[in-house]
């Protein structure tokens, strides 16, 4: 039993864990897909917003 409990434990830390490390890793989409010769707009404004 003890052994269950560790591992639910561990792999709710793993799991909290990869989730901040993606979670600084993410870029918008109007970040990761522009060039310098696409003009993006403001993402507010367009089908790809925020909200």
């Amino acid at each position: 039993m003890k052994a269950f409990f560790s591992a639910v434990l561990v792999a709710t830390g793993l799991a909290i864990g990869a989730y901040y490390v993606l979670a600084s890793q993410q870029q918008s989409a109007s970040t990761a897909f522009s060039t310098s010769s696409v003009r993006v707009g403001d993402p507010g404004n367009n089908l790809i917003g925020v909200n």
